[in-house]
């Protein structure tokens, strides 16, 4: 608001005091109280998801549950990009990040935020821009089955051996047992190997983003933070 001053010489002369507009603004305390209540809430949120992201991803290593808490890895980061935005996201992956370094260690922290961290940037904005479940589980499973070959080749350099082998390993004698199953006397070629062990982390990836959908669903509902609408058919099944 404009601040006035009055022209006292006149007041002297006798005549009225003339109003002259001073330059000088003020601006109103309330305002600025109420830009750093709003501050400090934003990053008390953004500290306190990011915690428990890291706990979640701390009790899931030493007392493994299967795959009940693993669902739960990105979920803390994508609700903070629901409720506070881009910036807060990218804030509380790099603490969850940080966090995790000073109590596991590096490496740990690293396969977390590679591809969890980023998992959940990634989900929460595609639900706040309500982009349909089809293209977000795509695009996070995507981004899983990349943070699973990232994790084969950090692990393969950090141990010296390439762990990629072994899972073809694996995958080429579950070949031969069907084959010998169903009497196919042949030998199954690499590509078709590759293709199977490929094709089995991209599946795992999407039938976990499909589970993590269906917890954000009905967690965020009830917090106030919906995600875009599932599938009809997805619909039908949690009604009935």
């Amino acid at each position: 608001m404009t601040k006035f001053t009055a022209n006292y010489d006149d007041w002297v002369d006798g005549e009225d005091p003339a109003i002259v507009p001073s330059s000088t603004v003020v601006f109103s305390e309330p305002h600025q109280k109420k830009t750093n209540s709003t501050n400090t809430v934003v990053m008390v949120e953004t500290a306190f998801l990011a915690s428990a992201a890291s706990l979640i991803w701390l009790i899931d290593y030493y007392f493994p549950l299967g795959p009940l808490l693993k669902i739960f890895f990105p979920i803390p980061i994508a609700l903070i990009y629901l409720r506070r935005g881009t910036r807060a996201s990218w804030m509380a992956a790099l603490t969850s990040g940080l966090l995790l370094s000073v109590l596991m260690g590096p490496t740990r922290s690293i396969v977390f935020v590679m591809p969890y961290g980023f998992m959940g940037i990634q989900l929460g904005a595609c639900w706040r821009r309500r982009v349909n479940w089809q293209l977000s589980i795509i695009l996070g499973a995507l981004l899983g089955s990349l943070g699973i070959f990232f994790r084969f080749w950090l692990f393969s350099l950090l141990l010296g051996e390439d762990l990629w082998v072994y899972v073809i390993t694996q995958i080429t004698q579950f070949i031969d047992w069907v084959f010998l199953k169903l009497g196919i006397l042949a030998q199954p070629s690499f590509v078709l190997i590759q293709t199977l062990a490929v094709g089995s982390i991209l599946l795992n990836s999407l039938v976990y983003l499909f589970a993590v959908h269906l917890v954000a669903l009905m967690l965020f509902e009830r917090l106030k933070n919906p995600i875009s609408s599932p599938p009809e058919w997805v619909r039908v099944l949690l009604n009935d």
